[in-house]
């Protein structure tokens, strides 16, 4: 359903900062739009392409440094951590990702994307994962953008964390696992 154009930038502004990592065509498709409208509607707003707000996002939330493994080790791009909380990470599926009969994802890209973020958000100098539950829910195909989002749950031994770990394409979730992690100290 068309919306005026009042309205359709209204909602535009809710739904970039309540997801930041919207692209263009996403929106089009939501507010059944042009992308050109879109960009338009953006250039009008003064709010910036994917990519810049990537960048901004990355520049006001990475304050805390990761500890447990170096971070250009973290599969895909880091842009929120802090330490012991949350992280975010975002994973953009290439060519080398996928399989060549068919465009879909590898899983064990995802997987490491979840794993390597559930490592970087343990606040410590060791952080090994010991056990996982996961479940892939839908097949992640060529050119999707991954946002995988850790969440420390809980700590059940002084050397035990578990890691929720949720990975979406658009608002859909397309991977969850849980992490039990060891740590070398609290």
């Amino acid at each position: 359903m068309r919306r005026p154009k009042k309205e359709r930038q209204k909602l535009l502004i809710e739904t970039i900062e309540e997801n930041p990592f919207v692209t263009d065509e996403e929106l089009a498709e939501r507010f059944s739009v042009s992308v050109q409208t879109i960009r338009l509607d953006r250039m009008e707003l003064s709010i910036p392409e994917l990519r810049e707000r990537i960048k901004n996002v990355a520049e006001k939330h990475v304050d805390d440094e990761v500890k447990s493994l170096p971070i250009d080790e973290v599969i895909g791009e880091v842009i929120d951590i802090q330490l012991d909380q949350t992280a975010i990470s975002i994973f953009d599926v290439k060519q080398e990702h996928v399989f060549k009969r068919n465009s879909i994802a590898r899983g064990h890209h995802l997987f490491a994307q979840a794993n390597s973020l559930a490592v970087a958000v343990i606040d410590d100098e060791l952080a090994l994962t010991m056990k996982v539950k996961v479940h892939f829910t839908r097949p992640v195909k060529l050119g999707d953008r991954v946002v995988a989002k850790a969440k420390v749950e809980k700590t059940t031994r002084p050397d035990r964390t578990t890691v929720g770990v949720l990975s979406y394409v658009g608002q859909e979730i397309v991977f969850k696992g849980e992490f039990e992690m060891y740590r070398s100290s609290q």
